[in-house]
């Protein structure tokens, strides 16, 4: 008789082209073992080159969607995703406080889109740093969008000035932040992670291909399906961050789409996990 598998709740706005956003989620967390559980936040027109529209889900919409699984399914982690709206963001901070238990909550600070798209309103980014960053266990923003979290231009590529911005983040009331690196340059991707007031390092090197559609979705909810198996931070976000790079690895000679195409997230044979 199996197990019931951990169970991934991941809000987040819908990709069509597969690569990223609930898609992502849902194929990370069956890779990883986990059952992913789903509540849109808005449906997107995209394909690999780019977002050319998106329609929000209404506040009540997300609610219902929330609340009927509350009642129904026991939550073991959450990821979050892409929000787009003050009010979108204001909704799922309030549906965060009715989870029935404490989880860990893994918030993807999605600004942008790999294409350059934005997918979050400025007047979101207050709400976001006041109501979300102090409810999330962890926050996993890449280099620019720490910048604009923290209302600066940029951050620099040394280690020191990446240690600063995610104890800033961590002063702004985010319980513990990863700070990804693939933006920055290099031969190597470099994430920061501060958690308990320590800074762990997790370092890969960086594949020449043009398949990372939907990396940072997949890398947040590889760590969300750790936590949810009871995995302590620093091993899930090592872990996530193994896994995410064979997706990488494993998609290199893929030609989907014209643009910036997804990741295998299933590389290895059914009931194997990539990351072990």
């Amino acid at each position: 008789m199996t197990a019931t598998p951990p169970t991934i709740l991941t809000i987040a706005g819908s990709d069509g082209s597969g690569g990223a956003g609930i898609q992502a989620d849902i194929k990370t967390a069956s890779a990883l073992g986990c059952y992913a559980l789903s509540v849109i936040t808005a449906v997107t027109a995209q394909n690999t080159c780019e977002v050319s529209a998106s329609y929000p889900m209404s506040s009540e919409c997300v609610q219902a969607q929330c609340r009927a699984l509350y009642r129904d399914i026991a939550i073991d982690a959450v990821k979050i995703g892409m929000l787009g709206s003050a009010s979108m963001a204001e909704a799922v901070s309030s549906l965060l406080r009715e989870l029935p238990r404490p989880v860990p909550i893994v918030l993807d600070t999605v600004l942008r889109s790999s294409s350059g798209s934005s997918l979050l309103d400025n007047d979101a980014l207050p709400v976001m740093r006041r109501e979300l960053l102090p409810q999330a266990t962890l926050i996993t923003p890449n280099l620019p969008e720490a910048a604009m979290l923290l209302g600066i231009t940029r951050i620099g590529d040394e280690n020191q000035a990446i240690e600063d911005a995610a104890a800033a983040l961590h002063h702004m009331g985010a319980p513990s932040v990863l700070i990804k690196g693939g933006h920055g340059s290099g031969a190597v991707c470099s994430d920061c992670l501060l958690h308990n007031g320590r800074i762990t390092w997790f370092s890969a090197e960086k594949i020449a291909t043009r398949n990372t559609h939907g990396t940072g979705c997949t890398l947040s909810s590889a760590i969300a399906s750790c936590l949810a198996s009871g995995t302590s931070m620093e091993d899930a976000v090592g872990k996530a961050k193994k896994y995410a790079t064979a997706a990488i690895k494993a998609a290199v000679a893929w030609k989907i789409g014209k643009g910036c195409g997804p990741l295998n997230h299933v590389q290895t044979p059914l009931g194997k996990r990539p990351m072990e």
